[in-house]
């Protein structure tokens, strides 16, 4: 009972000593199944393999930083404005509840105590306290119940369908209605309270709770009726929220937890760079059977919430492709359930045809553009997964036929045309100017030109342009001739792990004898593997392999002494230095820009390409999906490689994209890209989507050159010559 004229309210209300007993036991009963549960899944995780680098070490940091990604929703609100507002009001509604109970139990069970065996029983749940106490979580339990009424709408009444697919079960329709009832419970057992002890004139600031003491009394609910109620209403309240609480680490509530163990063990550059594997070469680097998973694969898998953010992001799910990158997390996830509860037999996790988890063509449909990986709320890593699936399908020999060759091009002539080398740098032929041999003469840019700028004919002209401007801007640049191969970025993804590694111990072998200050890409893809996976390397684990054509034995740049950069980088420096004399206004058209995928989302450099853009003058109109939102063109994680059958292909897409979507809309004249096979996946689908006589793709080099040719005093005649466009 609470004394006649304080202000506070009684607690375990008309519940009696038995009923409180019991209460009691049932904490603890339910407690124990939540720590029962909590443990069984850490054990789970313990027979995971161990991952290759250390995802919790600094930890004091790595708690502080997820908890700010966490606490500030700041990726749910990345295009979705209303999901992140409305997880937001969940979370710190349910946040706050949480920690409202708490503060009831300590003053309940600890402070009153205490004070009592000290002779003086006191409780600090009254007067001012209790008042702010009741307005905050009155109030944060109103935006508590108003997000899980979005969340039920946009499920419910709206369909929203990235919240729908194979694996949404009763299981999520219990989470969100349990919450709902917690919530709404909550205010009805107050309102009963209130109701019944006569509206004491306090409680006003329990203004969500007055109000629902008001409508029953509308509804001709009395006072005496709602003492006769409030117990069976404070028990449902309670019973259920005990229920949730034991049942969190056994279903979709444990994101609550597995959600923030996954953030705070994430790899900042997952996807970028991707794990190496044992030099044994009989070493299982693939995925034979579940146990192969790293402990961190197992965790992405219960961290999944199943809010679909990265199916509606991925490029190969919006071709039609079988590729859904949430039912792949969840089909392991659920297999991994199925085996431990022995509900189903052991199957390959991957293969061509036959029974598996995976299917070999869902994996074949991956662009590598880690805009599934961008989009998740929880930073589950499925491009480290996807890679050990795709590496097990290279090791049984389950590839596309087309795919084997382009591995077999490379082994045999050490690019993926399978030219001779010495024809590598037969591009620069129609230059008028020679250019120097890096492994002859020192220089400061040591230019990586890649395959399809020395062996495509439309990417050659590309290459004669970046020729063009670097020797305008008058730096020392040079390239490695035939001992230039290919970088191994996508094949890597794609799992030929020891070819890269073959190619990787080449290049920084020679770059080592080359020594330059700088490395300049042409391809988004080089320069990722140079930047953030050549360094990574342990060469000398190796280099003793006679299978390997390398006898490198150190780190290499592993402290960043040589810069890495994209071409866009280094030039975008140039004119800023004044090296190329632009003024900004030479051209006089309107373009759109597409980001590469490895250039941005992967290395975060969105900025120098437009400004190199800007630059030339020409007026840049932007895809709706710009920077990290980018559509991939279809060709990463080896799709320039394959002939899949799809609906759209993601390049005749983002054609009809540039016309319709943009600003200018059919104004833009020219597409820009800043990659290779960027260039050589939309020049096919403008082909082959009809767009032939309404757009034009050019790189951005082309687009300087262009700007340069228009210069007083300028050769532009030579100029056209030497970049091969004068046809």
């Amino acid at each position: 009972m609470v004394a006649e004229g304080i202000i506070t309210r009684p607690t375990l209300w008309r519940i009696g000593h038995i009923g409180e007993v019991a209460f009691y036991y049932l904490v603890i009963l339910a407690s124990f199944v939540f720590a029962y549960g909590a443990y069984k899944n850490v054990k789970r995780y313990t027979t995971g393999q161990e991952d290759w680098f250390d995802r919790i070490d600094d930890l004091p940091k790595r708690i502080v930083t997820a908890a700010g990604i966490v606490f500030s929703n700041r990726k749910l609100f990345d295009r979705d404005t209303a999901g992140g507002l409305m997880h937001t009001f969940i979370m710190w509604g349910f946040l706050t509840l949480l920690i409202g109970t708490t503060i009831l139990a300590i003053d309940l069970d600890i402070y009153r105590k205490i004070t009592g065996l000290l002779g003086n029983k006191q409780s600090f749940f009254v007067g001012d306290f209790y008042l702010a106490f009741s307005l905050v979580m009155d109030a944060m339990g109103l935006l508590f119940v108003v997000g899980i009424g979005v969340a039920l709408y946009r499920r419910y009444a709206a369909r929203k369908w990235r919240l729908w697919g194979r694996h949404t079960s009763v299981e999520d329709d219990l989470f969100i209605w349990a919450l709902f009832l917690l919530g709404v419970g909550g205010y009805v057992t107050e309102g009963l309270r209130i109701l019944g002890t006569g509206f004491p004139e306090f409680e006003t600031v329990s203004f969500v709770g007055w109000f629902i003491a008001d409508v029953l009394v509308v509804a001709g609910v009395t006072e005496s009726m709602a003492q006769a109620v409030y117990p069976v209403a404070w028990w449902s309240h309670s019973l259920l929220a005990l229920g949730f609480i034991a049942a969190i680490p056994f279903g979709k509530p444990f994101h609550m937890l597995s959600s923030y163990a996954n953030i705070v063990a994430r790899d900042e550059k997952a996807g970028k760079r991707l794990p190496g594997v044992p030099a044994d070469l009989d070493a299982d680097t693939g995925a034979e059977d579940i146990e192969d998973f790293t402990w961190k694969e197992m965790l992405d898998q219960d961290a999944c919430t199943k809010c679909g953010r990265c199916s509606s992001v991925c490029p190969a799910n919006a071709s039609g492709r079988p590729l859904d990158p949430r039912n792949v997390i969840l089909d392991l996830k659920k297999y991994r359930n199925q085996l431990d509860a022995g509900e189903t037999e052991e199957m390959d996790i991957i293969a061509d045809g036959g029974e598996s988890v995976i299917d070999a063509e869902t994996m074949e449909s991956c662009m590598a553009c880690m805009a599934c990986m961008d989009a998740c709320p929880v930073d589950i890593e499925h491009l480290k997964s996807f890679t050990r699936m795709n590496r097990q399908l290279t090791d049984q020999g389950d590839v596309r036929s087309n795919v084997q060759d382009t591995f077999g091009n490379i082994m045999g002539m050490g690019n993926t045309f399978g030219n001779p080398q010495d024809e590598r740098a037969d591009w620069a032929d129609e230059l008028e100017f020679d250019i120097t041999d890096a492994r002859e003469e020192d220089v400061e840019y040591l230019w990586y030109v890649g395959d399809y700028p020395s062996f495509d004919e439309r990417n050659k002209k590309v290459a004669r342009s970046l020729a063009k401007i670097l020797e305008h801007a008058d730096v020392e640049y040079g390239i490695l001739f035939e001992d230039e191969k290919y970088d191994g970025n996508d094949i890597r993804r794609l799992g030929e792990e020891f070819l890269y590694i073959d190619l990787a111990g080449h290049h920084v072998e020679t770059f080592d004898e080359v020594d330059p200050d700088k490395i300049i890409c042409t391809d988004p893809h080089s320069y990722n593997t140079f930047k953030n996976e050549y360094p990574e390397m342990e060469y000398e684990e190796f280099a003793d392999d006679p299978m390997m054509d390398f006898e490198f034995d150190e780190e290499w740049n592993a402290d960043g002494d040589i810069d890495v950069l994209h071409w866009t980088q280094a030039v975008e420096e140039m004119v800023t230095e004044g090296r190329l004399g632009l003024r900004g206004n030479e051209l006089d058209t309107t373009v759109t820009y597409h980001d590469p995928c490895h250039l941005g989302r992967y290395n975060d450099e969105y900025e120098a390409p437009r400004e190199l853009i800007r630059a030339t003058g020409a007026t840049l109109s932007e895809m709706p999906r710009n920077r990290n939102n980018s559509f991939c063109c279809g060709g990463g994680g080896g799709g320039l490689w394959m002939d899949i059958d799809e609906e759209s292909k993601p390049s005749e897409e983002r054609m009809r994209e540039a016309l319709e979507d943009t600003d200018a809309g059919s104004a833009v004249e020219k597409f820009v890209v800043a990659c290779p096979m960027c260039m050589t996946m939309y020049e096919d689908g403008r082909k082959t989507g009809g767009y032939e006589d309404d757009i034009e793709v050019v790189d951005v080099a082309e687009l300087v050159v262009d700007a340069i040719e228009s210069k007083p005093g300028v050769d532009s005649a030579a100029t056209s010559q030497a970049t091969g466009q004068a046809d």
